[in-house]
């Protein structure tokens, strides 16, 4: 039965969006669809049969059923879904049953008709089963909300040409009391709580039971409709708010408190309208939605020929206001042979607490609810916005029973792969499949089919969720066949345990078969090698590219067996590294490994070198002899420090190699490390003639015969003398080399040079007077000090023994008390222990130390 009612609503549904088709076209394209409020379904099942051979008339609904009246006189009561509900079937009228009452906990039932009868029946007793016959049509009927509790009178109303009420009295005898007469029939009679309000020709009246008044009247507006076609719609919204709607005008009435303090004789409580307003259609029910109110509407079409047709009834949201009103939502109804039914062949009924909205017409019946989170997702899955139904999934999943965020994320993928949005379905596929493996295997696949693997390359999981190597290696063979940027970007991305890396290599390597000079690729199978731990295929591939990594490769696996052949290479591609490399490593690179391969490269062999004897002056003593070669080679600047800061070159070898370049300071520094002075300093005088150098030479060696040999060779030499005499005052006597001078001999600034001589003699005297003093105070003030300190008595203690015969040097009794000799070194000594007149200690001299002078110290 169940499949059967969804069917029928799936049909009412796909049939008022074909009715719908037409409108919308003429609508404009740039108004935006809004989701409506609510959701249809057609009640079928017992009902579809019983509406088939019957019509309906009016209906009354509960939370627990339904009670629908029919033309034939026939109350059935069924559920919710249009089953009957067994024995729960009333004949008692005999034409068309007018109106349906029902109390609030629905034990009981009140109907009327148009052959004068009112039927009160107890649907669980029949206790309280009544059936009244009157001599005029009764058009409506209201229970007492309360009807079923004890003692509460089992009052009833019953409208025809009057309004009676009932209450049930004693002995179970009903006495009636009339309420009101003489306008009419009386239409429709809605009960709550205290109040009774009720509908005739002329207009609403409301009685209070309470104070057993008339508290209200409220004249109809439109009159010139016929009430007979056009009657008055009214329900409760609470137990103070009525709601009526009459042909194309809405009241909203609020029953209040009068002031108490108000003198004049009037009911204690008055109605005033809170919400007035006139419609474009007629009302054929009425309903509360909140604050807002639900309105069942006929709409009169007006054809072409100027007639005038029924048009689709539609129900309707309005927002209430003071003399206005807004519309919320608006939805056409396809009920079932609309087009020849009037506004009173429709009627609206509500179950408050499940908000939902019976929509009855004499041959179907439609209940509206309120559209639910799975109703709201649906929409918008239908208009394509799944974002949205994302976000409304996330936010009540507990809730839902038609949707889930997985099956909403599946189709959001599914369709954003069928746009060619493939980027953004890669993306989605992160947050939707999450750390399921075979979901993401099947969409790496369905990408794959697509041609789209580069979009979900860089949202495939790698971490705790792992998917087959092949998907990986998939992906890896796509960029390497259209993205060898790409291709390497994920070789260093990806971890290697993810995919078969000898699979990957082959396929490269293929790949540069074709293109054996694609640094790209070659960057790649390096790395690809260094995965494999082929670091020496990987250090090769890397060098050939002079790429960057190669130091930190040769560091980090610990490469350097693998570079001992490869040393002109790694210099080639960065000299400062690879030299600070293998000096930093000598252990594992040998001096003599490094020196053979860079001896065709003389200048990469002098940079090491240089380097290695900045470390350590010692370590490469074997290679200095070639280190002054090389020195003279490209550096001659550092060759005279190297030659003074060495003592492992062959002198010889260093001279001759001097003499072909003519390095003359070099050839003196090694002829006077080699003892050869005298041609030294020929080469200073005669090559150089520098005379500042040979004289600074000359007190290098200080060597009086290499002076003679200065002074000889400078006779000739005017400027040599001036040099000498200005210079040489403080290592030889100035009158030798004044003598010597040859008479006649013209000196540049002589006068000069002897004046200088004499101040430097000068100097030279008062800086030894001034020594003399400065040693003669001194020598007094230390002489001063130790006769002080010999002078001062020094501390003997009562624990000090002698250091001869370590008997106490201090003793109470003075008849055994005998002289002691304290020395300066704190030996103590009694006097009769050492030797006749001795002045020194004896413990320190066998100890050879210093002896201190003897004191003697009596008691």
């Amino acid at each position: 039965m169940a499949d059967q009612n969804t069917q029928e609503s799936q049909d009412m549904e796909r049939s008022e969006e074909e009715e719908d088709d037409e409108e919308e076209e003429s609508e404009s394209d740039e108004s935006e669809e809004e989701e409506p409020k609510l959701k249809y379904e057609r009640v079928g099942n017992d009902l579809s049969d019983i509406l088939r051979k019957d019509a309906a008339s009016c209906m009354a609904v509960h939370e627990k059923f339904l009670a629908l009246g029919t033309h034939w006189g026939m109350v059935h009561v069924l559920d919710h879904q249009g089953n009957r509900i067994s024995s729960k079937e009333y004949a008692v009228h005999q034409t068309t049953v007018n109106q349906i009452s029902l109390d609030q906990n629905g034990d009981n039932m009140a109907s009327c008709s148009d052959d004068g009868k009112v039927a009160v029946h107890g649907l669980y007793s029949t206790d309280d089963n009544i059936l009244m016959t009157y001599d005029c049509p009764i058009k409506a009927v209201a229970l007492d909300p309360n009807f079923s509790r004890p003692n509460s009178g089992k009052q009833f109303v019953t409208g025809g040409d009057k309004l009676i009420h009932h209450e049930k009295g004693w002995l179970s005898r009903y006495k009636t009391h009339e309420l009101h007469k003489g306008e009419g029939p009386i239409r429709v009679i809605k009960w709550r709580g205290p109040f009774i309000a009720w509908a005739n020709d002329m207009g609403v009246k409301m009685y209070d039971t309470s104070s057993k008044k008339r508290i209200t009247y409220i004249a109809r507006d439109n009159t010139q409709l016929r009430p007979e076609l056009y009657r008055c719609n009214m329900c409760w919204k609470d137990d103070t708010t009525l709601l009526i709607g009459w042909g194309d005008s809405i009241k909203v009435c609020k029953v209040k408190e009068r002031d108490p303090h108000d003198v004049r004789d009037l009911p204690s409580r008055y109605v005033e309208i809170t919400a007035m307003f006139q419609l474009d259609f007629y009302v054929c029910g009425i309903a509360p939605l909140g604050d807002q109110l639900v309105v069942l509407a006929h709409v009169v079409e007006e054809n072409e020929d100027g007639s005038h047709t029924s048009g689709r009834p539609q129900l309707r949201i309005l927002e209430p206001h003071m003399d206005t009103h807004e519309e919320i939502s608006s939805d056409a109804l396809s009920i079932r042979g609309f087009q020849e039914y009037r506004c009173n062949d429709y009627h609206l009924e509500y179950i408050e607490e499940d908000r939902q909205f019976f929509i009855v017409a004499p041959k179907d019946i439609v209940v509206a609810k309120l559209r639910d989170q799975d109703d709201h997702i649906s929409w918008l899955m239908e208009h394509e916005m799944f974002e949205e139904a994302l976000l409304a999934a996330e936010a009540c999943e507990q809730s839902l029973k038609r949707h889930n965020i997985m099956e909403i994320g599946m189709t959001y993928i599914n369709f954003l792969r069928e746009e060619g949005q493939y980027d953004k379905a890669a993306e989605m596929c992160v947050k939707i499949l999450g750390k399921n493996k075979e979901l993401w295997e099947q969409e790496v696949f369905k990408f794959l089919k697509d041609k789209q693997l580069k979009a979900i390359s860089p949202f495939i999981p790698r971490g705790d969720v792992r998917l087959k190597p092949a998907f990986y290696e998939l992906v890896l063979n796509e960029f390497l066949l259209t993205d060898h940027e790409g291709f390497h970007q994920l070789i260093k991305d990806w971890s290697p345990d993810l995919y078969n890396i000898q699979v990957i290599i082959n396929a490269v390597q293929t790949k540069l078969e074709m293109d054996p000079q694609n640094k790209v690729l070659l960057r790649s199978l390096a790395e690809l090698h260094t995965y494999d731990k082929r670091y020496d295929k990987a250090l090769a591939i890397y060098l050939k590219l002079g790429h960057e990594d190669v130091f930190p490769l040769i560091h980090k696996h610990n490469l350097f067996s693998s570079i001992q052949d490869k040393i002109v290479m790694l210099m080639d591609f960065d000299t400062e590294r690879a030299v600070r490399l293998l000096i930093d490593n000598l252990e594992r690179i040998p001096i003599e490994k490094v020196v053979h391969q860079l001896e065709p490269r003389p200048k990469l062999l002098y940079l090491y070198l240089d380097t290695l004897f900045q470390k350590d002056p010692h370590i490469g003593q074997d290679f200095h002899a070639l280190q002054v070669k090389l020195y003279a080679e490209f550096d001659r600047a550092r060759l005279l420090p190297f030659l003074r800061s060495s003592n492992y070159y062959p002198l010889q070898k260093a001279l001759e190699e001097c003499q072909q370049r003519n390095f003359i300071p070099e050839m003196v520094f090694l002829l006077g490390r080699m003892g050869n002075t005298k041609q030294a300093l020929h080469l200073i005088t005669e090559e150089l003639q520098d005379v500042d150098k040979a004289i600074e030479f000359a007190k290098e060696q200080d060597d009086e015969e290499l002076w003679e040999d200065l002074i000889s060779s400078s006779m000739d030499k005017p400027a040599f003398i001036t040099g000498l005499l200005q210079n040489i005052g403080t290592h030889v006597d100035p009158i030798i080399l004044i003598k010597r001078i040859p008479e006649g001999l013209e000196i540049p600034g002589l006068r000069d040079s002897l004046v200088k001589i004499l101040q430097d003699f000068n100097l030279q005297i008062s800086l030894r007077e001034g020594c003399k003093k400065i040693l003669v105070s001194d020598c007094y003030t230390l002489m001063s000090r130790l006769n002080r300190q010999q002078k001062r008595g020094l501390r003997v203690e009562e624990s000090d023994r002698c250091e001869s015969c370590s008997g106490p040097v201090i003793v109470d009794d003075p008849r055994s008390a005998s002289n002691i000799s304290v020395f300066h070194c704190h030996h103590v000594f009694h006097q009769d222990c050492l030797p006749y007149n001795t002045e020194t200690c004896t413990l320190c001299n066998a100890q050879r130390r210093r002896p201190g002078s003897a004191g003697i110290f009596r008691r």
